[in-house]
């Protein structure tokens, strides 16, 4: 039996940072991913986005600690992300629209958030080009970014090694050995993983892990595509959203990678349930429609490639942590809902913290300050919330 501090299952967006953070304060750690290597889930699936502009007070901080351990990777670490600080637009083209986002503005200030209203004036200025028939204006946040998600899983998966952590790849988890509600070992690959605490990072296939050990969690993955243009010099800075939707789609979104390739995605409707990565002849003539009609600039542009992921969505379009009931050593940091990259490195500082700090199920939290982040994402909550900017 090998026996570890802390076993993490799923070396992703969550579990890779988490595991860093963790060894970096002295545990013992390993990572088990049923995948060839780390990030090999959704992490690669990723289009990059980085934003602590959200309507829930709990994500806004758990992002903002996101963007501060992005920005700083190469200054402190000499690690090179692509990190570019180019804002998250959010446009109104009409009343209503205008109305929510206005109405979130001073829940979004008082959780931190350096955001404000901007006139068409100053849209047109970040994104030159973008269609202002109708624009009255949009929320913009400065110190959102973008970054590329194949170089910061490489870069936390190296912090990880030199922090040393063990990971154990190719080996998919087949059994929980459980003493009343304490888990005391998994199975996995052939080999038995013992630890104090277990950690489920598994993404979409998290509700499966979870299964194993005896109770259910309501993380279902839904399917979603991107895709990349050919490079070409920056014209715009923000990731550019709009929330409107229509009869096949929801929200879209895009932005222009340091690098200079426009990076696009967007929200089909209805949602596509299951776990099928196989690209559609649907997807790029619905999101190009949409994204021309905002921003005809783009209409020269060639497509490089496109391609499909998962969101482990739960019903309420928020995350999963906490540690259940019938499983009390066995941390559940689940139900991402697309976001796991924004929120994987702060996350990880922030159950760091928590876990060092004498946090469990009767205490998730431990001596710190994060009880808020345990109790709007409890595993037992009612599920009847709805984010806007989910």
């Amino acid at each position: 039996m090998k026996h570890f501090d802390a076993v993490i299952v799923g070396a992703g967006s969550v579990g890779v940072p988490l595991a860093w953070q963790l060894a970096a304060r002295g545990l013992k750690v390993a990572v088990i991913d049923q995948e060839a290597s780390w990030g090999r889930g959704q992490n690669r699936a990723a289009i990059g986005g980085v934003r602590a502009t959200h309507s829930d007070p709990a994500k806004i901080r758990i992002c903002l600690e996101s963007i501060e351990i992005f920005s700083s990777l190469e200054s402190k670490y000499g690690l090179d992300v692509e990190w570019q600080p180019g804002g998250y637009l959010y446009v109104a083209y009409d009343e209503a629209t205008e109305m929510q986002f206005r109405s979130l503005l001073k829940k979004q200030k008082t959780a931190g958030l350096e955001i404000d209203w901007i006139s068409p004036e100053k849209i047109t200025r970040l994104a030159p080009g973008i269609h202002t028939e109708g624009l009255l204006g949009g929320t913009f946040s400065p110190y959102d970014g973008y970054a590329s998600p194949l170089m910061a899983a490489t870069a936390f998966h190296k912090l990880a090694l030199d922090a040393g952590v063990s990971f154990f790849f190719n080996r998919r988890v087949e059994s929980i050995r459980k003493a009343d509600n304490t888990i005391i070992s998994l199975t996995a690959g052939q080999e038995e993983f013992s630890a104090e605490l277990f950690v489920n990072a598994a993404g979409a296939e998290a509700a499966d892990i979870a299964k194993i050990a005896g109770f259910d969690i309501p993380v279902f993955p839904d399917c979603h595509e991107a895709g990349v243009t050919e490079p070409v010099e920056r014209f715009m800075q923000p990731m550019i959203v709009d929330i409107r939707s229509d009869a096949e789609s929801g929200n879209y979104y895009f932005y222009q990678a340091r690098t200079g390739q426009v990076v696009f995605c967007i929200t089909p409707r209805p949602q596509i349930w299951g776990r099928d990565k196989d690209s559609t002849s649907t997807f790029l003539p619905i999101c190009v429609r949409r994204m021309l009609e905002l921003y005809p600039r783009l209409r020269n542009l060639r497509v490089r490639r496109t391609w499909r992921g998962m969101y482990p969505m739960t019903p309420d379009g928020l995350p999963i942590i906490g540690y259940p009931d019938l499983a009390i050593n066995f941390l559940q940091a689940v139900g991402m809902c697309g976001q796991g990259f924004m929120m994987g490195p702060g996350l990880g500082h922030i159950l760091a913290q928590t876990i060092m700090a004498g946090g469990s199920h009767a205490n998730p939290a431990g001596a710190t300050e994060y009880n808020f982040i345990f109790d709007e994402f409890s595993i037992n909550r009612s599920f009847d919330h709805a984010e806007l900017l989910k």
